[in-house]
C-alpha cells in the first residue's frame, strides 16, 4: 500500500506540475500578446501626435508668414513713399541716401524656408512612425498566429489586427491660398 500511495502521489504531483506549466505557458503568451498590443497602440498614438503637430504647424507658421509679409510690404511702401517726398533734394544726396539705406534686410523668405523645413521634418516623422506602426502590427500578428499560442489566445480574444492603408485623396475642404490676401 505504501508503494501505491507513493505512485499516486507522484502521478498527482506530475499532473499538478503539467497543469501549472500549462497555466504559466498560457499566461506568458497572453502577457507577451498584451505587450505587443500595447506597442501597436503606442505606435498608433505616435502617428496621431505627429499629424496634430502637422496641422498646428501649418496654421501657426502660415499665419506667422502672412503677418511678416504684411510687415515687409508696409516697410517697402514706407521706403518708396519717403523717397518720393524727398524729390526736392539734390540727385546726389538721393543717390547717397539710397545706397547707404541699402533697404532693410527683409526676411519673409527665411520664414517660408522654415515653414517648408518644419513641414518636411514632420512629414518624415509621420512616415517613420507609420512604418513603425506597420512593423508593430506585423510582429503582433505573427505572434498571435504562431503555434501553439494561437489556440488559447484566440479563446481569450486576441485577433489579428489590420494594417491601416493611407488614403491619398485630398479632401475638398483642404486649405487653399494660405498666403493670399484677406
Amino acid at each position: 500500500m505504501n508503494r501505491s500511495i507513493k505512485l499516486g502521489l507522484i502521478i498527482f504531483i506530475s499532473i499538478v506540475l503539467v497543469m501549472l506549466l500549462g497555466v504559466f505557458t498560457v499566461q506568458g503568451s497572453q502577457n507577451k500578446a498584451i505587450a505587443l498590443e500595447e506597442q501597436v497602440n503606442t505606435a498608433s498614438s505616435d502617428i496621431k501626435v505627429q499629424e496634430k503637430r502637422r496641422v498646428d504647424l501649418v496654421y501657426n507658421l502660415a499665419d506667422c508668414v502672412k503677418q511678416y509679409d504684411k510687415h515687409e510690404a508696409q516697410t517697402l511702401k514706407d521706403i518708396v513713399k519717403g523717397r518720393n517726398k524727398s524729390s526736392n533734394i539734390e540727385n546726389v544726396s538721393t543717390a547717397i541716401t539710397a545706397v547707404t539705406e541699402a533697404y532693410p534686410e527683409l526676411k519673409s523668405n527665411e520664414n517660408y524656408k522654415e515653414l517648408m523645413n518644419e513641414l518636411a521634418i514632420t512629414e518624415n516623422l509621420i512616415a517613420e512612425y507609420r512604418s513603425n506602426y506597420n512593423a508593430q502590427i506585423k510582429e503582433y500578428n505573427r505572434y498571435i498566429r504562431k503555434f501553439p499560442s494561437r489556440f488559447y489566445l484566440s479563446l481569450v480574444g486576441y485577433d489579428a489586427q489590420n494594417y491601416t492603408y493611407l488614403n491619398y485623396d485630398a479632401p475638398p475642404d483642404a486649405p487653399q491660398d494660405l498666403f493670399g490676401k484677406e
